[in-house]
């Protein structure tokens, strides 16, 4: 369902809504309630707004429908996206708002939404009342924008150990069953949304590197054999065909819930979280490959991330006692990370 006909279907309940709210909640005392407000697209946003509502709860706060921020006045309102949080209709409300800025670093060529979205925080710092950021860059960008310091707060993105364990070796040989995932293939998974929309995904969105994913697997198709591509995640039709063209194996799986993508994959959808994943794989005794960001250049470039790889697939080599040329189905096979 398109976010217009999510929108036009849900007229009448916006109507019943704006009747009964500000009724209900007229005796609520000021910024008792919080209320957690996502995009309705069922990604990751909404992913941020079911955990950052359950953690809220467990810390005793009190937690209102999102649906009901716009009818209510003088309540608590965050929004995991800061896109949204930055219109009219929230900065001009009664409530306190409070929203994450991930990421949208203006100047950003082809994207003005991040350059609109610094302007518009910049003239209405004062009206945002928490911001949250993962890294030191949003962290300055935000104070920049005029926001009180004592109002940015860096928290970075974690994992649910409950829900992303480690996998077992058992586990990883079911998933590639699963999935027709050669028993003997180096795979290269990609998991996220890097088309523009939630429909095929044949545009690129540019910003999540499409095109560098490409180019960097299209050059290493000729040293790592039996290269694989796992994707997962909505808008993926640029990078599918891509790969199609190139003649590099590859499957997508398109997840009906994002339950389904944690069994699948054991990871989010922000690449901040990957660092959080390594700690707990490595302390956990597996063997974690770390690049640096300034061995990959500030711009991702395909060179330094084909010979990151390259190394990888090199390192398995040695350890099988293998000319890396020559390794074939039996020795890729048994070796474990």
């Amino acid at each position: 369902m398109t976010t217009a006909l999510r929108r036009l279907t849900s007229a009448p309940s916006r109507a019943l809504l704006g009747a009964y709210v500000p009724a209900r909640t007229a005796s609520w005392p000021k910024a008792s309630r919080l209320f957690v407000v996502g995009d309705e697209l069922g990604w990751s946003i909404d992913d941020d707004r079911v955990r950052l509502t359950a953690a809220a709860r467990r810390l005793g706060y009190e937690v209102a429908p999102p649906s009901w921020a716009r009818f209510a006045r003088n309540q608590a309102v965050f929004h995991p996206n800061h896109f949204d949080a930055l219109q009219p209709r929230w900065l001009e409300s009664p409530h306190r708002i409070g929203l994450s800025y991930f990421h949208g670093r203006p100047g950003t060529a082809g994207y003005p939404e991040f350059d609109r979205a610094f302007e518009l925080l910049n003239r209405n710092a004062a009206q945002v009342d928490r911001v949250q950021v993962t890294h030191a860059e949003m962290h300055g960008l935000v104070i920049a924008a005029g926001v009180d310091p004592d109002r940015v707060f860096r928290i970075r993105i974690g994992v649910d150990i409950e829900r992303f364990p480690l996998a077992e070796p058992g586990d990883r040989a079911s998933a590639r069953s699963a999935f027709g995932i050669p028993e003997s293939a180096f795979v290269v998974g990609s998991f996220l949304k890097d088309g523009v929309g939630m429909a095929d995904g044949s545009e690129p969105k540019l910003v999540k590197g499409p095109d560098t994913l490409v180019a960097t697997v299209g050059r290493l198709r000729a040293s790592i054999p039996e290269l694989f591509v796992f994707l997962t995640g909505p808008a993926r039709g640029f990078v599918r065909r891509e790969l199609e063209r190139l003649g590099i194996a590859h499957h997508h799986v398109s997840l009906g819930s994002r339950d389904a993508l944690v069994s699948l994959d054991g990871g989010g959808p922000a690449a901040t979280r990957l660092k959080e994943v390594a700690d707990a794989v490595e302390a956990a005794g597996s063997r974690v490959y770390r690049v640096t960001a300034a061995e990959l250049g500030e711009s991702l470039s395909i060179f330094p991330l084909t010979v990151a790889v390259q190394r990888i697939a090199l390192d398995f080599a040695r350890q099988l006692g293998t000319d890396p040329d020559e390794v074939g189905s039996a020795e890729w096979r048994s070796f474990e990370l």
